[in-house]
């Protein structure tokens, strides 16, 4: 796994500030270009520079995979139209929601999409067709946030620390990988907003430790 650690825009909430794909990198039109080439290069994935609800979190703004892609209702006419002018082979949806920090509230990679529990079974199925995956819904930890607090790729899963022994079961079950706990950023429980991964690569912010690195690759390798 190429792994790398810096911040972005002088932040250390990476996860944050952009979402990841095995062959994406969504971040915001404003971000500086050399340090969005250098991401897209570091991550060995396509930057694809777009705007959800004038804002540079695109991390907690929406969610993607391999299939499509969820974006909240409070994004403008202007966004949508750019959005679906990227070019990319995504199923682009709005999901009409009061959880609207979708980033925040869907924990979610090709095979499987773990959810806010207070997401409805309306929305629950848009985001199964929308990703075209099985939604579970599920707190982690006591967190309801799923996707902040954790983070699920194709070949692994990190928990937040404060995961109970039956919920790492579950999510065992559910993803068919051995999870483990976490934490990013020298103790945040955000593990999910700490750290941008796919298959083949993870960004941490400086702040991470050693530990905490070593902990999440481990994990995310699938070995």
């Amino acid at each position: 796994m190429d792994i790398h650690k810096h911040n972005i825009k002088g932040n250390d909430s990476v996860g944050a500030f952009a979402s990841l794909t095995d062959t994406l990198l969504f971040l915001s039109p404003t971000m500086n270009s050399e340090a969005g080439k250098r991401l897209s290069e570091e991550l060995a994935v396509k930057a694809v520079p777009i705007s959800i609800c004038e804002s540079d979190l695109l991390g907690i703004w929406c969610r993607a995979n391999s299939k499509g892609m969820l974006i909240p209702d409070m994004v403008s006419d202007e966004e949508k139209a750019l959005i679906s002018s990227i070019g990319v082979d995504l199923r682009v949806e709005v999901l009409q929601s009061r959880l609207n920090a979708v980033g925040n509230n869907v924990l979610a990679n090709d095979r499987i999409a773990i959810i806010n529990p207070n997401y409805s079974t309306e929305e629950a199925k848009v985001i199964s067709d929308v990703l075209g995956v099985e939604t579970v819904k599920m707190a982690i930890g006591g967190f309801k946030t799923v996707g902040a607090n954790n983070i699920l790729t194709n070949k692994g899963a990190v928990l937040n620390n404060r995961c109970t022994d039956d919920e790492m079961e579950r999510v065992k079950e559910l993803t068919g990988f051995q999870p483990v706990r976490s934490t990013a950023s020298t103790g945040a429980l955000s593990v999910g907003l700490s750290v941008l991964a796919n298959s083949r690569a993870a960004l941490f912010g400086e702040l991470t430790t050693g530990y905490e690195m070593a902990r999440i690759i481990d994990s995310l390798e699938g070995e």
